[in-house]
């Protein structure tokens, strides 16, 4: 029988350390490190190529973290035959509870726990997903950086004596009109940051273009858009964080996986729903709930959907805020039908919900 390998890598941003273990929990190489470029990725392919022929034509698995640069190391092993295992730092917490933390215990950590086979995964989205993450994420920033000017432009305003509207400065003609009545000394301070904030905001409409050009023929996005209340930059969200939804063994893993469902504790015959969990990615749950905030702000086109009536309902009930994280985890199991079926949204197919859930 054909004997096994099992390396440890623990990467970084110039370096990597790495460990390996054979199945009788031997271990070789234990803090060898390596650069993080060319040179240092052959090298490392070269030792273990070695220590395969070593032990008489091994296999050679490798575990690594889910860090920044984990795809571009995967990729480049891959291709060099080797079998690499992302782990799921979220749910392996081993290595950071670790009383005594260093790089190679990290690795041997890796490498121990890869030998047992129960290292908790973690999915690698496909490279148009990580493009579309890209580009949203530079949209975010921008967002970010537009909402800061705003707020120092208040701030300066008010400095001066002028008490402004949280929407006065939300359009560029506003501004302009706004600054025509402003005297030198204040005009010269605001002027330079709504001269950056129009930059910006110019770039961030470039974004969105950019948005709507490479997503132009991708049925899922469109798909989605078809959400009264889900735009571009939402629908690009949903569908670049969500990558395949066939991974998904239903729509209850979905929700899951977005962060909305609440913590769950059972002591006997006590069971306790506690806040949501918010597991998952952060982009994803707050566009689920820009697409329910959407939806409630226009009556016209939600008014009759099921899915507003029992917001509604629940707003009474409980509160607002409440309200909406329990629609958007509703609007999660739609987008789950709709994606999984390829079927635009149809309000009379709305699954109904169960309130234990």
């Amino acid at each position: 029988m054909q004997e096994k390998l099992y390396v440890g890598v623990d990467l970084h941003k110039t370096q990597f350390t790495i460990c390996v273990i054979n199945e009788e929990g031997d271990s070789f190489e234990a803090g060898t490190k390596f650069p993080m470029d060319k040179e240092g990725y052959i090298a490392f392919a070269d030792k273990m190529k070695k220590l395969s022929r070593r032990h008489d034509g091994a296999t050679v698995s490798i575990a690594i973290e889910s860090t920044a640069n984990a795809r571009f190391f995967r990729d480049i092993m891959e291709a060099k035959g080797f079998e690499v295992t992302v782990v799921n730092t979220l749910r392996f917490k081993v290595v950071n509870l670790s009383t005594k933390k260093t790089d190679k215990n990290d690795a041997k950590t890796l490498a121990e726990f890869l030998a047992r086979d129960i290292l908790p995964k973690s999915h690698l989205c496909r490279p148009e997903s990580e493009s579309l993450r890209r580009v949203l994420k530079s949209r975010t920033l921008m967002v970010q950086d537009a909402v800061a000017l705003k707020n120092q432009a208040h701030a300066v305003m008010l400095a001066y004596g002028y008490i402004t509207q949280p929407a006065q400065f939300q359009s560029k003609s506003s501004r302009t009109k706004l600054l025509a009545r402003l005297p030198a000394k204040v005009k010269e301070v605001i002027e330079i940051i709504f001269e950056t904030l129009d930059l910006v905001e110019s770039q961030t409409h470039v974004l969105e273009r950019r948005l709507r050009r490479i997503t132009i023929d991708n049925e899922y996005v469109n798909l989605l858009m078809t959400i009264p209340g889900i735009g571009i930059v939402n629908a690009c969200t949903i569908y670049a964080y969500t990558d395949d939804i066939d991974r998904f063994e239903s729509y209850k893993n979905f929700s899951a996986y977005c962060g909305l469902v609440p913590w769950v504790q059972t002591s006997n015959e006590s069971v306790y729903y506690g806040k949501i969990t918010k597991r998952g990615p952060q982009e994803l749950r707050t566009a689920l709930v820009q697409c329910v905030v959407a939806m409630v702000r226009m009556p016209g086109k939600t008014a009759d959907l099921g899915i507003m009536k029992q917001y509604h309902q629940l707003k009474d009930d409980k509160s607002s805020g409440k309200a909406i994280i329990a629609t958007a985890r509703k609007l999660s199991r739609i987008i789950y039908v709709m994606l999984k079926t390829m079927t635009p949204f149809d309000s009379a197919k709305l699954i109904k919900d169960d309130p234990k859930e």
